[in-house]
C-alpha cells in the first residue's frame, strides 16, 4: 500500500524542491495535483522535457516517488471546442507522466450535471481518443465522481467505469465527497471491489444532516456543491467504518492525504494526516 501526499497546500514550493519537502513531512509518495508550473487546472501543461528530467532526479535524490499524476481538464464538457482542447492537454499530460516513469493517473469525470447526457457522450468521445495512449504508455487511469460532475453518485460512477470494460481504468473513492456521492462509504467501496485503486482522505461536514444547516448558502436552493477537505476528525466522515471496509475488502492501493483547508498550517496538517492514517491502518489490521 502507498501512502501519498497531495501537496496542493505547499504548491508554492519550487517544483524541484518539492520532493525533499515532502520527504521531511514523512511521506514516500506524492500524488501530483495541478500546479501552475507543471500541469495547471484546465490548461495545457507548462513543464518542458528538461524540467521533467530534473524533477525525476530530484525525486530520486529525496527517495520519494510519484504515486499518481492528477490532471483536471474539461474532457467531458458539453462544448466541443473545450473538449478538443482538453484532449490535447491530456495527450501532453500522459507523455509527461510516462517520462516520469509513473504508471498511474487520476482524474474526475467532469462535464455538467444539468447536461448529463451530452456530457457523457463527450466523455466517451474523449475516451475513444485517449485510451489507446494510456495503453501504449502502460498507464492506469482511476476516475472519481466529483461534486458537480455529470455523474455525482458513487454507485452510478462505478457502473459507468464497468461499462468502459477496460482493465486499465478503475475507481477512486474520495472521503471528503462522501456526503455528495451517496453517503455510503462501505457500500460504495464493496460495490467497487477490485475497481477501487485509490482513496482520498480528508474530512467534511454532512450538509444533509438534521435541518440541513451545517452550512448556509444564499440564495436558498443554490446548486453549489460546497464541501470541505479538513483534517481527519474535524468533520463527520466515519473513518472507522471506511478503514474497516478497506481492510475487509483487501484494499492494497494508494491512500492520499488531500487536506486543502489549512494552508497556514500545511506542515502540521500533513504530519498529522500521515500519523493518523498510520494509526487507522494499525487499528484495522
Amino acid at each position: 500500500m502507498k501512502i501519498a501526499l497531495d501537496p496542493y497546500m505547499i504548491r508554492n514550493v519550487p517544483l524541484l524542491e518539492l520532493p525533499a519537502v515532502v520527504a521531511e513531512l514523512g511521506y514516500e509518495w506524492i500524488e501530483l495535483s495541478p500546479r501552475e508550473d507543471f500541469i495547471p487546472f484546465f490548461r495545457h501543461p507548462r513543464v518542458d522535457d528538461g524540467t521533467v528530467a530534473k524533477f525525476r532526479k530530484a525525486l530520486h535524490s529525496a527517495g520519494v516517488g510519484i504515486s499518481s499524476v492528477l490532471p483536471l481538464f474539461r474532457w467531458s464538457g458539453p462544448d466541443e471546442d473545450d473538449r478538443q482542447a482538453a484532449v490535447r492537454y491530456w495527450k501532453r499530460a500522459i507523455q509527461i507522466t510516462a517520462d516520469l516513469g509513473v504508471t498511474s493517473m487520476i482524474s474526475e469525470l467532469n462535464g455538467r450535471p444539468e447536461q448529463s447526457d451530452r456530457s457523457e457522450a463527450q466523455f466517451w468521445k474523449s475516451l475513444d481518443e485517449l485510451l489507446p495512449l494510456f495503453e501504449r504508455e502502460g498507464i492506469h487511469l482511476a476516475l472519481e465522481p466529483h461534486p458537480d460532475d455529470f455523474i455525482e453518485n458513487g454507485y452510478d460512477a462505478i457502473n459507468l467505469i464497468r461499462g468502459i470494460n477496460h482493465p486499465g481504468v478503475g475507481f477512486l473513492y474520495c472521503a471528503p465527497h462522501t456526503f455528495h456521492i451517496g453517503n455510503d462509504a462501505p457500500g460504495i467501496i464493496r460495490y467497487a471491489g477490485e475497481l477501487l485503486t485509490h482513496v482520498h482522505l480528508a474530512d467534511a461536514f454532512d450538509h444533509t444532516a438534521s435541518s440541513g444547516n451545517r452550512y448556509i448558502l444564499n440564495p436558498p436552493g443554490t446548486p453549489a456543491r460546497i464541501h470541505q477537505h479538513l483534517d481527519i476528525g474535524q468533520g463527520e466522515v466515519d473513518f472507522d467504518e471506511l478503514f474497516r471496509e478497506l481492510r475487509d475488502s483487501g484494499f492494497d492501493g494508494t491512500l492520499t492525504a488531500c487536506v486543502f483547508a489549512w494552508e497556514e498550517r500545511a506542515k502540521e496538517s500533513s504530519v498529522f494526516m500521515r500519523r493518523t492514517i498510520d494509526e487507522y491502518l494499525a487499528a484495522s489490521s
